[in-house]
């Protein structure tokens, strides 16, 4: 069973792009991924188009050689766009290599370690208490989701000092708390805005009383050792990774002690092959995984396999927008994503003639502004 061709789709997902690849082996078995949009998304077809020469009519049912191959096919460190490529072809495979032998792909991961995955939906703001116990209700009675994540930020935090934007979010997240039921989770996302480890130690002593689920990235990543110092300062949970790509990285912020949760992205770091490493060295210092996922339906498919396999998953990113090219995504049911053990590969169906529908949208990241007219991080 050898590649025998690779195309990509225009597709939307929410108000993101979204490029979608189908890979077909010689005999007609297809695999199917997402491409995580880092931008310049336009960047992706043709940079996939040119990584299917260097893989074609190799072993459709052997991702984790192909994998390897392509790592290995640069000189240097691939980053955001090409680990992202190589995500989407080693997903696309796996999908593949579970079709080829009729079973779920968590079958090919050693088995499920569990029989459904935890989830909680993504908010990304931080809206008024009482819009907010209307929205988590709804989303509760639709799905059974008792956790949620939020923004910190009440205000523009790079327009008022940070003792402020600390001490909003203390009193906004008691207010939360005393309009939901004390069993549900709120997870805060600082979405790598901050730039000093003492504003981030002030954030989570504003949310301490409350007990988050987690602090997630309230810094930015380059620097791991003050992720150690912050760590070592706060009194939540601390979760972070989204922003990195390899088990190199994944292991230096371990080490620093520089993380309670990690959040690696299956379609950032270079798929299913290399998230399985990242989960063993998490594991190995007894760090459990919540993977990043505000994508859409295939990336949720494949963290579904992920989830269902890793001893050490804790719980995943869910966004519940709707696309006309997957009928039958997965869907909470109390709060969790049952496995579909019937289904060979992702378990998801994809319409093809919905594909047919260029159904792209331009999404462009803004770059805040402080008073004095320098730019900031979003």
């Amino acid at each position: 069973m050898r590649i025998a061709s690779l195309e990509t789709f225009r597709q939307r997902v929410g108000d993101r792009p979204r490029i979608l690849v189908r890979i077909t082996a010689d005999d007609g078995t297809t695999g199917w991924s997402e491409v995580y949009n880092h931008g310049p998304d336009l960047a992706y077809p043709p940079l996939l188009d040119y990584l299917f020469e260097q893989v074609k009519g190799m072993d459709a049912r052997s991702p984790s050689r192909v994998n390897q191959f392509l790592l290995q096919s640069c000189r240097f460190p691939q980053g955001a766009l090409g680990l992202a490529a190589i995500a989407a072809i080693d997903l696309a495979l796996w999908d593949i290599a579970a079709k080829a032998v009729g079973v779920p792909v968590y079958r090919l991961l050693g088995g499920a370690v569990r029989d459904r995955v935890r989830v909680y939906a993504g908010l990304y703001s931080a809206p008024d208490p009482a819009e907010l116990q209307e929205r988590t209700a709804a989303l509760h009675e639709r799905f059974g989701f008792t956790a949620f994540k939020l923004s910190p930020y009440r205000r523009d935090p790079n327009r008022v000092r940070s003792g402020l934007v600390a001490n909003e979010l203390g009193a906004y997240f008691g207010r939360v708390r005393a309009g939901h039921p004390e069993e549900w989770e709120f997870a805060f996302d600082a979405h790598a805005c901050l730039w000093e480890p003492r504003q981030a130690v002030e954030l989570g002593a504003a949310l301490a009383p409350h007990q988050p689920l987690f602090l997630e990235e309230p810094i930015r990543p380059e620097h791991l050792p003050a992720w150690g110092r912050i760590r070592s300062e706060l009194a939540v949970p601390l979760a972070t990774g989204e922003s990195l790509y390899s088990p190199h990285e994944f292991l230096a912020l371990l080490t620093a002690q520089g993380a309670d949760i990690v959040q690696p992205d299956i379609c950032v770091v270079g798929g299913m092959t290399q998230l399985l490493k990242i989960a063993a060295i998490a594991d190995a210092h007894y760090v459990p995984v919540a993977p990043h996922n505000p994508l859409g339906p295939l990336a949720t498919a494949a963290n579904v396999h992920f989830a269902a396999a890793a001893t050490n998953f804790a719980i995943l990113e869910y966004k519940p927008d709707e696309v006309s090219w997957c009928p039958d995504p997965y869907l909470p049911v109390d709060g969790h994503l049952d496995l579909r053990p019937d289904r060979p590969g992702w378990g998801v169906e994809i319409d093809e003639d919905a594909l047919r529908e260029d159904d792209w949208v331009r999404w462009d990241r803004k770059v805040p502004t402080r008073p004095d007219g320098s730019t900031a991080w979003m």
